[in-house]
């Protein structure tokens, strides 16, 4: 269990702001931050690894302090047990893939768990080559595998998908929700993609000027029950692909291709080739039948 009560004064884009962030996560859970860029996410994230510093409150990882201002403790990132992975990818150019993870492991972190690692994301037949040889689909398994070797308490994960194509994208994904089925490491990501979030997320929790608004299940935490949106789109269905738990419809918007996530049972009521309405507000897009 990971409960953290924490504050901080960010400086975003309105002006000074005071972050209080309160959460409890459950282990083995994978959470989803979701909300707008200068909101607080990566902040969050930050701080939990130790690399920012609350202005006060507590994040406890089991029995475990990790900062207690109350007490004045603050463990380095060293001390913390997590794998964080960024955006960029900072692998040692000199260093062969399998030279990069094992500088990265502890002395107790066995060869064959290594192996595992890179059997999963398929960068076995890669392990002897140097980081500029790769793609930058494949330095980002590299990455992911290097914050895994040491076996954290908790992976946090900064978009670390964002720029990749779409395909890479979505096999990144399914590495990623097989990594969390195989080793039930504590995950926290954040991400702006919707299909993303809900395809590997158990929980989402809605970040807006600093604080988390709204906590639930993804289908639930995209779901409503009116059509008080703020925006109102109609285009014409092109496609509707099952990509589990979820679907994803893909439709044409005036002059643009644009792809939501809807549940089984709005899925049930779509046709290709029929036109639909796209009702949005904030973080709850809705999509029906336009009949």
């Amino acid at each position: 269990m990971i409960f953290i009560n924490i504050k901080k004064k960010l400086h975003a884009a309105e002006g000074n702001i005071e972050a209080n962030f309160e959460l409890e996560i459950d282990d083995g859970e994978f959470l989803t931050l979701f909300g707008p860029s200068g909101a607080g996410k990566t902040t969050l994230l930050r701080m939990i690894a130790g690399l920012e510093k609350p202005d006060s409150g507590i994040i406890r990882v089991d029995d475990e302090i990790w900062f207690d201002s109350t007490k004045k403790i603050n463990l380095s990132p060293q001390k913390r047990s997590i794998g964080f992975v960024f955006q960029d990818y900072a692998l040692f150019p000199t260093m062969s893939i399998n030279e990069n993870l094992r500088f990265a492991a502890s002395d107790k972190t066995e060869q064959s768990f290594i192996d595992e690692l890179l059997d999963i994301t398929e960068l076995t037949n890669l392990a002897h080559r140097l980081p500029d040889t790769l793609s930058g689909g494949q330095k980002q398994r590299v990455a992911l595998v290097r914050a895994l070797v040491r076996h954290p308490k908790i992976l946090l994960l900064d978009e670390p998908l964002s720029a990749l194509d779409s395909t890479m994208r979505t096999k990144l994904q399914d590495e990623l929700a097989l990594i969390h089925a195989r080793l039930g490491v504590t995950t926290l990501l954040v991400s702006h993609d919707i299909a993303e979030t809900v395809k590997l997320s158990n929980r989402m929790a809605q970040i807006e000027s600093g604080k988390i608004v709204h906590i639930a299940k993804p289908l639930e935490f995209f779901s409503s029950n009116t059509l008080s949106g703020k925006l109102n789109l109609i285009g014409d269905v092109l496609s509707i692909q099952y990509d589990a738990p979820i679907y994803v419809v893909t439709l044409l918007v005036g002059q643009s291709v644009v792809k939501t996530v809807v549940g089984k049972q709005e899925a049930q009521l779509l046709h290709v080739g029929e036109k639909a309405i796209i009702s949005s507000k904030a973080f709850n897009p809705i999509l029906m039948p336009l009949k």
